[in-house]
């Protein structure tokens, strides 16, 4: 079974802007490239777990998100930082479906069609409820400040998981594994 990271889109790997599906609005945020790289040069596949509530309030189509999403990986391949794929929940709240974060439908569904053991993933977004989706998974997570605000209370409540940003974030993942590797060689 393979690893993975699993990765809030807005305010994790790109500027949140309100309900972007426009190309000219995509700015990635500051370390992705290097991040995703880094995650890729360990093993991980790198898969978008996104909630994309503005299709289900009719601010645009499904297809606009699906030709961002092409036109980010082309920008990322470049890179060799490419994302494995892309999931999005195009419902709203009141839906209540079963893919919309923190409820674990679209890593479910991942999981099981790119044969990842959730046991050795992460999930790692800017809001709470993308640490709750990783928890709710079962996987480890990461909460990044590079995106929606994060309360003085929720930084103090996972502040052993609290990143500056995905740079941040894979640096110390990474680093970590090539701890565990070292002390498993020395067994």
């Amino acid at each position: 079974m393979e690893k993975a990271v699993f990765l809030d889109r807005d305010g994790t790997v790109n500027v949140d802007v309100d309900y972007l599906h426009e190309i000219d609005k995509l700015v990635f945020v500051d370390g992705t490239f290097e991040a995703l790289a880094l995650l890729r040069a360990h093993g991980y596949r790198l898969i978008v777990i996104s909630n994309q509530s503005g299709i289900g309030r009719g601010y645009f189509a499904a297809q606009d998100v699906e030709r961002l999403h092409r036109h980010m990986n082309g920008i990322l391949r470049e890179h060799g930082a490419q994302i494995d794929a892309f999931y999005y929940c195009p419902h709203v709240e009141q839906d209540q479906c079963a893919c919309r974060k923190p409820q674990t439908g679209l890593i479910d569904r991942a999981a099981a069609e790119w044969n990842i053991d959730l046991s050795r993933s992460y999930m790692v977004g800017d809001k709470e409820d993308d640490v709750m989706t990783g928890c709710n998974a079962g996987c480890s997570f990461g909460l990044v400040l590079s995106g929606h605000p994060v309360s003085e209370e929720l930084q103090e409540k996972y502040r052993d998981r609290l990143y500056r940003n995905l740079w941040d974030f894979a640096q110390h993942i990474c680093g970590e594994e090539a701890r565990w590797d070292a002390h498993k060689d020395g067994e």
